[in-house]
């Protein structure tokens, strides 16, 4: 193949930076981008890496427990990390989230332009406990209204309600949708199974 052949497999044009390079844009324009596997955090994009098959497994489990739940007494909706909510200025896409009816918006053909009324975030060994502090209060800040963070090694939930009601919760104890998703418990021991 001459170098006339192979032009055509060049584009003329070179594509911006790549995200994870310090790309900066606004909230509008990753919104109207086709960029998948990225959160938008303070005009950055932060990359969301491959979780392990214990991360996934912890998030089938909580996913279904919740589902279970939710469809049976018709209290919304559960959604995956296939889904972004916009979280105060923010894209963020939590491991599990819960929709309840009440907030359900019209247009379901992007990503949802509200913070989900619950939102678990499953920690990756990758994970700063800072970092997901930080994630989980502004969840809150924004009006989610309940956040569970699964921490795996301990196999423990930390249950924030706000900057200073946070609860753990260890193997033995349940796990309570509280008001947010009314009537929901589970051993916190079942996550790990």
């Amino acid at each position: 193949m001459n170098a006339l052949e192979t032009s055509q497999f060049v584009p003329e044009k070179l594509p911006p930076s790549l995200p994870g390079e310090n790309v900066t844009m606004t909230l509008e324009e990753f919104l109207a981008s086709d960029l998948e596997g990225y959160e938008y955090v303070k005009g950055e994009l932060v990359p969301m890496p491959p979780t392990s098959m214990e991360h996934g497994e912890i998030s089938t489990n909580v996913d279904w427990y919740l589902q279970s739940h939710v469809r049976a007494n018709q209290l919304g909706r559960i959604y995956t990390s296939d889904t972004a909510f916009q979280v105060g200025e923010r894209m963020l896409i939590p491991d599990v989230a819960f929709l309840s009816n009440a907030k359900m918006p019209d247009d379901l053909s992007k990503a949802f332009p509200i913070p989900p009324n619950l939102a678990v975030e499953v920690a990756s060994p990758s994970d700063v406990l800072a970092r997901v502090a930080e994630k989980a209060l502004t969840y809150l800040q924004a009006g989610t209204q309940l956040v569970w963070v699964i921490e795996p090694v301990a196999q423990m939930v930390l249950v924030y309600r706000s900057e200073t009601d946070i609860k753990v919760l260890t193997r033995n104890d349940t796990l309570t949708g509280e008001d947010v998703v009314e009537g929901f418990a589970c051993k916190v021991a079942q996550l790990f199974e």
